[in-house]
């Protein structure tokens, strides 16, 4: 088992290598520079850490710290998070787990951009896990999660065409997802509804793990997808994005 667990983390880290180098030539993730200690090694481009309310997932309504990584390779239409696609700073992961310890919250949860674009996310997670955190993972689904640390709650997307990025779904991450994982379907339109509600069918999804339904802030009206749900008899979890009520999807919250 630990060689398989060793395949599978030099293959994620590998293709996380090569996300890298395509984000940087592309502008879309800041180089490193070249590293003068062995420290320089651990560590990341942080957009920022703060502290708040989770949003959204089982963990909504919980104290968290969110760590949010820079750099995305994905360009969806409905980002709202898209002043973490450049900037940031680079910061050890040491440095991240002493600030992280600060706020004295049992729940983290690593986010971005898309945290597994940076290869040594894989690190920070598994430390985080380590020191008993309650650590959450919000990815889009286009990069391989089969090396996550397993203890690891995966807050995985499904991207649906309304997006513009459904071509990216990888869609073989489905089977490195347990029960304790989340699939997160994000919705701007009845068109994209439709399109859930057959891959809810055609890939089992609510066999594998919960599945919730998100309307696009601002794009398709939160009762009207609370009715579908209902009319469909769905087995999926509505959500709001708690955050988004609170702050108004305001930058630190």
């Amino acid at each position: 088992m630990q060689a398989v667990r060793r395949v599978l983390l030099q293959r994620t880290a590998t293709s996380a290598a090569w996300v890298e180098r395509v984000m940087v030539k592309r502008g879309q993730l800041p180089s490193a520079p070249a590293p003068a200690k062995t420290g320089e090694s651990r560590r990341l481009r942080i957009a920022e850490i703060f502290h708040s309310l989770q949003g959204e997932a089982d963990a909504a309504g919980w104290r968290t710290v969110f760590v949010r990584l820079t750099g995305c390779p994905l360009r969806c239409v409905w980002c709202d998070t898209e002043y973490a696609f450049h900037g940031g700073q680079w910061r050890s992961i040491d440095d991240v787990l002493v600030e992280v310890a600060t706020y004295g919250t049992r729940h983290v949860c690593v986010t971005g951009g898309e945290p597994l674009a940076q290869r040594r996310c894989l690190i920070l997670l598994r430390e985080l896990c380590d020191r008993g955190y309650e650590v959450s993972l919000e990815t889009s689904g286009a990069l391989d999660v089969a090396a996550v640390d397993p203890r690891v709650n995966k807050v995985m997307d499904l991207k649906a065409p309304g997006s513009g990025e459904c071509a990216r779904n990888l869609w073989s991450n489905l089977e490195h997802l347990s029960p304790r994982d989340q699939i997160k379907i994000v919705l701007a339109s009845r068109a994209d509804y439709d399109w859930a509600c057959a891959m809810l069918t055609e890939h089992a999804l609510a066999a594998r793990c919960a599945v919730l339904f998100s309307p696009v802030y601002g794009a398709l009206p939160p009762r009207e997808l609370a009715e579908w749900i209902l009319a469909d008899k769905l087995p999926v979890r509505f959500q709001l994005q708690l955050h988004k009520l609170l702050w108004d999807n305001a930058p630190g919250h």
